[in-house]
């Protein structure tokens, strides 16, 4: 970001939370304990999709990119947050800024697409179920695992330049935990209305393209799940998309929330708050959604306790 006056930049200053004191070491302590179910959880579920040969299928293997993206996603932010809380200096250089908005918008953009992604497959699996292997094999499940991966970043490192390209003047006080669009868009220096507009096609676009792929595909399950004549298998039809309906709902309600609203009406502390829902709870929350109700998960968990004792 340019500076108008010429003076040399260094960094930013993250205000976070600091206005309510009283509420950081409350809040230190909720998000340590969030973070740390969050690793334990997901990595069990890397772990289990590894380890198991029945989990071998391209559900857990989705769920497994879904869990590893969701560690990222909580550590790009949660660590720093944490520091913060805990310290007085509550700075963050000019690069880690950029790196940070990079990744934390390439990670949830990610997770847009591969949201999108994993309705396909249960699209697959209950109204295709012949052709199911066929139509989910290996190598197309990695390369559309790996799309959402390429799309993802490539729309965070378009945005992110977008931003950092308007000039701030000497501004370089975040009132935020993280570098993230909205926060910053408040402290540019001249009219934003474009590059606002700009951003606003871009999250547009990212949210679409996974929402249509995600009513097509639970479209066609319904119509599928409705012509099964037995309630018990209608039942289980719909328990196998019942987490991942869950999943999205939280992420993109959180996210259409934070990011598809104008910036006049724009709360800077119901945003923090926003974020911190999508950055810790969400992916805490994620592998207790999955392995709650899931027997599979469940049964490949017990297998390995048994392992590891028996090997004693």
């Amino acid at each position: 970001m340019e500076q108008k006056n010429g003076s040399s930049f260094t960094g930013f200053i993250l205000l976070g939370f600091s206005d309510r004191p009283q509420l950081e070491l409350v809040l230190f302590v909720v998000l340590l304990i969030f973070y740390l179910f969050t690793l334990l959880g997901n990595a069990t579920i890397i772990a289990l999709s590894h380890l198991d040969p029945h989990l071998h299928t391209p559900m857990y293997f989705f769920l497994s990119n879904l869990s590893f993206l969701d560690l990222c996603y909580t550590t790009s932010s949660v660590p720093q947050l944490l520091v913060h809380l805990r310290t007085a200096d509550k700075s963050i250089s000019f690069g880690g800024c950029v790196i940070q908005l990079f990744v934390f918008l390439g990670l949830g953009c990610t997770e847009c697409i591969l949201l999108g992604v994993m309705a396909f497959d249960r699209y697959a699996a209950i109204c295709k179920p012949l052709q199911y292997t066929v139509i989910m094999h290996p190598r197309l499940c990695a390369l559309m695992a790996s799309a959402s991966w390429c799309f993802g970043f490539g729309n965070s490192l378009l945005q992110t330049v977008l931003i950092f390209l308007l000039p701030l003047c000497g501004r370089n006080k975040i009132d935020h935990f993280i570098c993230e669009i909205p926060a910053l868009l408040k402290l540019v220096c001249v009219d934003t209305t474009v590059n606002e507009s700009e951003l606003f096609f871009l999250g547009v676009i990212i949210l679409l393209i996974p929402v249509a792929l995600i009513i097509f595909s639970y479209g066609r399950i319904v119509r599928a799940v409705l012509r099964i004549k037995s309630s018990a298998g209608q039942r289980k039809a719909f328990g196998t998309c019942g987490s991942h309906i869950t999943v999205v709902s939280l992420f993109y309600g959180t996210a259409i929330y934070a990011y598809l609203q104008p910036s006049n009406n724009y709360s800077q502390d119901q945003g923090k708050f926003i974020s911190l829902f999508y950055a810790i709870v969400t992916p805490t929350v994620n592998p207790v959604i999955y392995t709650l109700r899931n027997k599979d998960v469940t049964g490949a968990m017990k297998k390995v306790l048994c392992r590891v004792r028996d090997s004693r």
